[in-house]
């Protein structure tokens, strides 16, 4: 296991670039601890943990800001949150040992690592096509018809893939959100997601702990480090060149995956 100030360093890295960003919070913490020799299930569970409660504040003040759309937590959550817990379930009683379930954890991993830096990399086309307002469309009729059902089955996605890599409730959640919710401003989108995040990954990482997947030490550690160094990040994201770091992240997120599901 790493030592105590490699753990707080993690943090403070990972942490740092969450606040610059807004996003990356497992999708770097994960892959950077197995770097480290953390066995992988051990990373995604104590990872998931580590998001929900780092996620916290900024939810808290998505809420001071009126920026959460309940109604649309709650749709994204009735698929969610039962497919996350079906998912542990699975892996509990069908493969027991964790070295029977690693190579399913490593492909969702890799496949979500090259999900979201994609999105990271798509992210600006996605939002020109979202502030035109594309009302009219064939898709935006069906999508509109049903947007409980494409809500709920878009959370029973990242139900089951949160809950297999720690990767994937903010970048990808935010994409898909905007194609859905395309009358919501940005910052709606962002608030609702981060709100769905701390939901979800707090319901996977309880999930994992039963499992014995979380390691208290590492958890403190990395929360140590990664609080202090989001507040700082997030004050001086307005200060960084936001179409300089957001494809330099997605480049790096699409050649970690590379390495997760071919090596």
């Amino acid at each position: 296991m790493p030592a105590a100030y490699s753990l707080i360093l993690a943090g403070v890295l990972v942490g740092f670039c969450v606040g610059l960003t807004g996003v990356g919070g497992g999708s770097l913490m994960t892959p950077l601890l197995t770097l480290m020799g953390v066995p992988l299930q051990t990373a995604i569970g104590t990872d998931l943990l580590y998001a929900s409660i780092s996620k916290c504040g900024g939810a808290l003040v998505h809420h001071q800001k009126r920026n959460i759309r309940w109604k649309v937590v709650a749709w994204v959550t009735a698929g969610s949150l039962p497919a996350s817990l079906l998912t542990v379930w699975v892996l509990k009683h069908e493969f027991g040992d964790a070295n029977h379930y690693k190579h399913v954890l490593t492909t969702a991993l890799g496949f979500m690592l090259m999900v979201t830096g994609c999105s990271l990399l798509l992210r600006k086309r996605l939002q020109k096509l979202h502030d035109a307002n594309p009302l009219q469309s064939p898709f935006r009729r069906v999508v509109d018809k049903h947007t409980f059902l494409f809500t709920a089955l878009m959370g029973v996605a990242l139900g089951v893939l949160v809950t297999l890599s720690s990767v994937g409730a903010g970048a990808f959640g935010v994409v898909v959100l905007l194609s859905l919710f395309p009358r919501l401003t940005t910052i709606q989108i962002i608030g609702t997601d981060v709100t769905h995040a701390v939901l979800l990954t707090l319901i996977a990482g309880l999930g994992h702990l039963s499992m014995g997947n979380v390691d208290g030490h590492m958890l403190l550690m990395l929360l140590i480090g990664g609080l202090p160094a989001i507040w700082v990040g997030t004050h001086l994201s307005s200060r960084m060149p936001d179409h300089i770091i957001r494809p330099i992240l997605g480049l790096t997120l699409v050649l970690l995956s590379v390495k997760f599901v071919f090596y």
